[in-house]
């Protein structure tokens, strides 16, 4: 297995890795083009998509290739509910995005180098007055332009056609041991991208994480929920001094709270001897909160307070997850791709009133 790789796309035209320069010298890459299937008939074909209902079968029509196959339609499909299997494993932050809606897809993120986006200013007031015809002051709200690097997370594996061969010699399933595997990779790529003390910066543009974001609301966290000695009042204090500096950011909630993997057995205590609760039942008492996940990837004794809205957090999503054929080396070395082209977007208005709130020593 090939390590994961993140291609880049920048509003200047540049690109950085084998994926998106080759989007750049083509002016695009067709996934639909980078699937051949041998038919019945035993030629190769592409299915390309015509518009109308994505779901509707009469939408796709079947194009005849002068090349050779390598794989037969239903070892696609193994390879697609492979992919599909791994996606719907529950991944924390990129999952909670996608249940809640805050997902903003692109027409054609193959052939689009970046995200240009708007955040704007508050303005205008409004009038008391008994008769309407006092003239009020004029205004407009400003709107500031920002750009976001489109990432293209791929992740190579190669299917050896004498294993595929003797697959098909004994009626066997395909091995889909190793796209699952590269599926995970992409998926905990994205979920770092969230998670992690890491930015991604490309061209004009800067990908930022919950933990890293310039305008997140810092709270300082006074000791460890894990520690010997800290109480469920204490964890309790913390988490309403969270919401209060959301509040104080004009946030209002939704939230959910994300927690570090020690602290998860923490939350499962009696919130105070002889009190009929745990801590975890004593936080969901409290108004707006939606849930709580636990995060593996996100750093020790560190904790989130994420109002759920697309003026918050969104996932930019460009292409879902799906395996695409790749030739290299004059087209005599075939290789596939587990590929993606999604990006969460952590957002603040021009004030930088954020409603991502972050507890950390």
């Amino acid at each position: 297995m090939e390590e994961l790789n993140v291609d880049f796309l920048s509003n200047g035209g540049q690109g950085r890795g084998e994926v998106a320069n080759r989007i750049l010298q083509n002016g695009r890459l067709d996934p639909g083009t980078m699937r051949p299937y041998i038919g019945e008939d035993g030629r190769t074909y592409i299915t390309l998509y015509k518009g109308g209902d994505p779901k509707s079968p009469s939408s796709y029509q079947a194009i005849p290739l002068q090349t050779n196959g390598t794989l037969r339609r239903d070892e696609w499909k193994q390879l697609d509910d492979a992919v599909l299997m791994i996606s719907r494993q529950r991944l924390g932050g990129i999952d909670d995005l996608r249940q809640n809606g805050l997902v903003f897809n692109l027409g054609n993120a193959m052939g689009t180098t970046v995200l240009e986006y708007h955040d704007i200013s508050d303005a205008m007031t409004a009038n008391l007055s008994m008769d309407g015809a006092t003239r009020g002051l004029g205004d407009r709200p400003v709107f500031g332009t920002n750009y976001l690097p489109l990432p293209i997370i791929h992740v190579d594996f190669e299917i050896n056609l004498r294993v595929l061969e003797a697959a098909r010699r004994n009626g066997n399933p395909l091995d889909t041991t190793s796209i699952e595997m590269a599926t995970r990779k992409v998926l905990e790529k994205l979920e770092s991208m969230l998670f992690t003390n890491t930015t991604y910066t490309f061209g004009s543009g800067t990908i930022f994480s919950y933990v890293n974001h310039t305008y997140r609301n810092q709270v300082t966290l006074a000791a460890n929920w894990d520690a010997s000695g800290t109480t469920g009042a204490m964890i309790i204090a913390d988490i309403l001094a969270m919401k209060q500096a959301s509040i104080n950011a004009m946030h209002y909630g939704p939230w959910m709270l994300y927690i570090p993997t020690a602290y998860e057995t923490v939350l499962d205590e009696d919130y105070e001897e002889g009190y009929p609760k745990s801590i975890r039942a004593r936080i969901l008492e409290i108004s707006g909160i939606k849930g709580i996940k636990i995060v593996d990837t996100l750093p020790a004794n560190n904790v989130l307070f994420i109002q759920m809205t697309s003026d918050v957090v969104r996932l930019v999503n460009g292409l879902n997850i799906q395996v695409i054929e790749w030739q290299t080396e004059g087209k005599f070395i075939t290789k596939y791709k587990v590929i993606a082209i999604q990006v969460p977007q952590v957002r603040a208005d021009q004030a930088g009133n954020s409603g991502v709130t972050h507890l950390a020593a």
